[in-house]
């Protein structure tokens, strides 16, 4: 049973920090992108940041670039969100998700969602002012 287990949520103050942990069981990821989304309440899920196992290239959305760093751990099967100078914005639950179709080409990670095939049960983020 393929399972993506995220854990490291909470809440802090704004201008904190927290560090999300995804570990992948199941199968190998090693070939894949992991990516990182979230959903705040009443809106749409978005991408937060990835890592593309091939070659390590990640993307980041533009309203964490410079304060979030994704990494992992590849022979582990583990992917990292180390979130700085956290904001009041950046409250949600957060997902790990892997896309099994990925490939040494800049095109990955990908921000949509619909083309990441295992996701995480989620984890919650509050960030109070």
């Amino acid at each position: 049973q393929v399972q993506l287990v995220e854990s490291g949520g909470g809440s802090v103050q704004g201008g904190g920090s927290l560090r999300l942990s995804c570990a992948a069981s199941g199968r190998t990821f090693s070939g894949s992108a992991m990516a990182w989304f979230r959903q705040a309440s009443g809106k749409e899920r978005e991408f937060v940041a990835g890592i593309n196992w091939n070659g390590g290239f990640t993307r980041y959305s533009d309203s964490v670039k410079g304060r979030f760093t994704i990494s992992g751990d590849n022979a582990k099967d583990t992917v990292y969100l180390q979130m700085n100078s956290l904001l009041p914005e950046d409250t949600a639950v957060y997902y790990c998700a892997a896309d099994i179709h990925a490939y040494a080409s800049l095109s990955y990670p990908r921000v949509a969602g619909k083309e990441y095939e295992y996701w995480g049960q989620g984890t919650q983020v509050t960030i109070s002012s």
